[in-house]
C-alpha cells in the first residue's frame, strides 16, 4: 500500500527556483526539498556580493548557514514540525575545505542539544549563486 503525501509550501521560506514544493509529509515524516539561504520575495543571498555578471565575488558562509538554517526552521513550523525534530540532514558545500570548519561550528551551535544525523558533501556547484543547501527529513505530529 502506498501512503498518500501532503504537499506543504511555506509563506516565510524563499520560493522555490524550479517545480516543486518546500516539502511533503508522509505519514508521521516530513520531507524537505532542497532550502538554500536565499530571502522570500527577492534574490538577495544573505552574505553574497555578485560581480556585473552574477557570478560570486565573494561570500559569507556563515550568515549563509544563519539564513539557511532559518529558512530550514520557516518550513518545519509551517508544516507543522519543529527544529528538535529533524532526523536526518543532507548538506551540500560548494567549497568544503573553506567552509566546512565554520558551518561545522555554526551547526554545533544549532544542534547543541540533538543533533540529526548528517552527511555533508562537496559539489561544484548549486543552481543560484549559493554555497550551501540542505535536505532535510523530519518527523511531524506527537510520535
Amino acid at each position: 500500500m502506498v501512503s498518500s503525501s501532503e504537499r506543504v509550501d511555506s509563506q516565510k521560506a524563499p520560493e522555490p527556483v524550479g517545480l516543486y514544493p518546500h516539502a511533503r509529509r508522509v505519514g508521521n515524516l516530513l520531507f524537505l526539498s532542497g532550502v538554500g539561504p536565499r530571502e522570500r520575495g527577492t534574490k538577495r543571498i544573505p552574505g553574497v556580493t555578485l560581480d556585473a555578471e552574477g557570478n560570486i565575488s565573494s561570500y559569507d558562509i556563515e550568515a549563509q548557514c544563519h539564513s539557511v538554517f532559518r529558512n530550514v526552521r520557516y518550513i518545519l513550523e509551517d508544516a507543522g514540525s519543529s527544529w528538535d525534530k529533524l532526523v536526518d540532514v543532507t548538506v551540500y558545500l560548494t567549497n568544503m575545505k573553506k567552509d566546512f570548519p565554520t558551518y561545522n561550528r555554526l551547526w554545533a551551535e544549532y544542534f547543541k542539544d540533538n543533533p540529526p544525523c548528517r552527511t555533508t558533501l562537496e559539489i561544484n556547484c548549486l543552481p543560484t549563486p549559493i554555497a550551501i543547501e540542505l535536505k532535510c527529513i523530519a518527523t511531524i505530529g506527537d510520535e
